[in-house]
């Protein structure tokens, strides 16, 4: 799990922060029991912060606490997936189009940072660098159009695409696809052409589904085939 200290806040922040991006980044993999004393004892806290971290998590629908059997990290579901794509898609399309007639030269500057050090991790053969640096070009573009709670929610939407998305950026030539995507949504964004952002966006948002589908059968015990 990755050390407190990587977060800022209380306690109990930190700890939920860690179990959170744990279980995002499939260091927890669906399905699997969380044993509570082990991640206290790596942590280093008690069982206070724990708990109230798998409360939060089991309201997300991250985990499962079932009496008598344990806590466990909750299998994907395509229909959340699907359904999680569906409303990051409405808000990252509204949100281009408003971008891509305000944008200022200054956040163009940051975008094309953002390409040129994903383009350095696809490089480097960082895959994790790579999808942080991912998730930041999004948030980015939600921030410019300056609704503070976009992002949130946008976030809130893709949580479960997250973790099995992390099942496919390994996939020989996906990356190289992803930064190609990202480009060609910064290209419209410079020519300032609302419709071919939103071209560019729905193209690599509804790529990820694509690959995502198949997971269902590549992975069968990570995913909760009943919903």
């Amino acid at each position: 799990m990755p050390a407190l200290d990587e977060f800022s806040g209380t306690l109990a922040q930190k700890v939920y922060l860690s179990f959170k991006q744990a279980i995002l980044g499939l260091t927890f993999r669906p399905g699997e029991i969380m044993q509570k004393q082990e991640i206290c004892a790596e942590l280093g806290v008690s069982r206070s912060p724990v708990s109230e971290a798998v409360a939060r998590l089991a309201a997300e629908g991250l985990v499962n606490v079932m009496p008598q059997a344990g806590t466990f990290v909750a299998r994907l579901s395509m229909d959340e997936i699907r359904e999680g794509a569906f409303l990051r898609e409405a808000l990252e399309l509204a949100a281009v189009e408003i971008v891509a007639a305000t944008i200022s030269e200054e956040q163009l500057v940051l975008l094309r940072r953002n390409l040129r050090i994903q383009e350095a991790l696809m490089q480097d053969g960082d895959n994790a660098g790579f999808y942080q640096m991912d998730a930041k070009m999004h948030e980015l573009i939600l921030s410019f159009t300056t609704y503070k709670r976009l992002a949130t929610m946008a976030e809130t939407a893709w949580v479960h695409v997250n973790r099995a998305r992390q099942l496919i950026l390994p996939a020989p030539g996906r990356i190289e696809a992803t930064l190609e995507e990202h480009k060609a949504i910064v290209s419209a964004l410079e020519a300032h052409d609302p419709e071919a952002a939103r071209t560019a966006t729905r193209h690599h948002l509804r790529q990820l589904i694509t690959f995502l589908e198949p997971l269902v059968e590549t992975h069968p015990d990570w995913f909760d085939t009943k919903g």
